[in-house]
């Protein structure tokens, strides 16, 4: 979420609410966000949302085109996918098209979409996001934490795995439906990672950051019961612990720290200076444990929510 909301007078505005974009829409809002973050500093929509602009009609996902006069100036979108929660969204406006209260009519055009039960990423947690945010009536719900820590002092000692576990790669087309169901599994809990699904785990291996040899997978026997999926963000320099799940049959035996580690020194030896995570603020257990690795906190996401 990423608009400073002061309303002007000016042209008026028009906003479009489809279930597919075009191709000439999709490259026209890629256009859009990556605007926004030469300026913000950082995405205003995830990764899961940015694969979602493509490959057609999702089930439960909607995008919000706001433009002036034709022109692109707002995108949302909103995905209605959780049984339990509220949908969710995210929202951005053109830097050079800030203070006109696009922001507030595409969150008023969230809010009703939503029937007023809504979600709202505000990624960075900028100050206009927060005056956004209760411009329109939400209160802070969640912090995710992105932590950070160098790779070039990165010297842990050999990973300890519980007895009878091994360790390999992934092999695309192989491996996608255990490894689809353990994580369903092992994130139960967090509705966005555990409701990956085929399609979306597709949408990633066809990604150009994608490469198996940093996806590594434990098992015990022929079960896999944990797997670290690294991404590396070439142009920034960054390793990511991007995915890090252990089944609940294996979960306090030792095989998340030592696929962390094991992650970790795949990133270093790719000669990487810094690695990066997420991580749920109220998680004190997994926050604590990165710590200890080494990680500090460098930017924070906000999600904001209507009262339930």
């Amino acid at each position: 979420m990423t608009s400073d909301d002061t309303v002007r007078p000016g042209r008026p505005r028009s906003i479009e609410t489809l279930a597919a974009l075009s191709a000439e829409q999709t490259e026209a809002v890629l256009g859009l966000l990556a605007e926004a973050a030469r300026t913000d500093g950082q995405q205003a929509v995830s990764e899961q949302g940015r694969l979602q602009l493509r490959g057609g009609e999702r089930e439960g996902v909607s995008h919000l085109l706001l433009t002036v006069d034709g022109e692109l100036v707002g995108y949302a979108q909103l995905e209605d996918t959780d049984p339990v929660e509220p949908p969710a969204a995210e929202l951005v406006v053109h830097p050079g098209h800030r203070g006109h209260g696009h922001g507030r009519a595409l969150g008023s055009a969230l809010l009703a979409a939503s029937g007023k039960r809504l979600r709202v990423w505000a990624h960075g947690g900028h100050s206009a996001a927060r005056h956004l945010a209760q411009v329109l009536g939400l209160t802070l719900f969640r912090e995710l934490r992105q932590m950070r820590r160098r790779l070039t002092d990165f010297d842990a000692p050999e990973p300890v795995l519980p007895p009878d576990v091994t360790v390999r790669t992934f092999v695309p087309g192989q491996d996608d439906a255990a490894w689809l169901a353990v994580n369903a599994a092992a994130f139960a809990h967090h509705p966005e990672q555990g409701s990956l699904t085929q399609r979306d785990l597709d949408d990633r291996k066809a990604e150009p950051w994608f490469d198996p040899a940093g996806f590594f997978l434990a098992f015990r026997g022929d079960e896999l019961v944990g797997f670290h999926w690294t991404k590396v963000h070439a142009q920034e320099g960054l390793g990511e612990v991007y995915v890090l799940g252990v089944g609940p049959d294996a979960q306090g035996s030792g095989l998340g720290k030592a696929l962390t580690t094991i992650g970790l020194r795949h990133l270093a030896g790719r000669g990487l200076p810094t690695a990066m995570l997420y991580v749920d603020a109220d998680n004190k257990a997994a926050v604590s444990v990165y710590e200890r690795l080494g990680f500090v906190t460098h930017e924070v996401d906000l999600m904001y929510r209507t009262e339930t």
